[in-house]
């Protein structure tokens, strides 16, 4: 996934830039490669890549590190703030019909983490008192229904069709 590899990445330019008071040119270049690479490695389009880098690297040459912050947090806030923004800056709640049952679709690449993301999905909703159900479509992939069931039972959770 995106942020995961994005996240290590960001620890990491964390941990470089330590002990700076100041991100230099050649700091946040290098930065920003890391960046662009986690992001392109997700499969992010390359020109949203581009655009994305170009905002980070306006909003972060040569700004002075705020007082409680490194400047390894700056850069990873000024990161932060940015993918917030290119996300639609505000969060979004899923819109439950009136009349059960609510569908929810993941769609996506092979490999994308959408079973995964399903049974976080599943916690979450269970959590705020509502009964999903996890459904495993894929009649193409032998092992999807399986690889549902174990999410489900790593979250031990029960409701789960074939």
């Amino acid at each position: 996934m995106a942020f995961e590899g994005l996240s290590s990445r960001l620890q990491s330019i964390t941990r470089k830039l330590s002990g700076k008071a100041r991100i230099t040119e050649g700091d946040l270049k290098e930065v920003l490669r890391e960046v662009k690479l986690a992001l392109l490695e997700a499969d992010v389009n390359f020109k949203i890549v581009k655009e994305f880098i170009s905002e980070v690297e306006t909003k972060a040459l040569g700004q002075d590190v705020l007082k409680s912050l490194t400047p390894g947090q700056q850069v990873v806030k000024i990161v932060r703030d940015e993918m917030t923004e290119l996300l639609g800056g505000v969060a979004s709640r899923i819109n439950f019909t009136p009349n059960p049952p609510t569908i929810i679709m993941l769609v996506g690449l092979q490999g994308s983490g959408k079973t995964t993301t399903c049974g976080k999905l599943a916690n979450l909703l269970r959590k705020q008192g509502k009964k999903p159900l996890l459904v495993a479509c894929d009649v193409y992939r032998p092992a999807a229904i399986k690889q549902l069931q174990v999410v489900g039972r790593t979250i031990k959770y029960s409701s789960i069709c074939k």
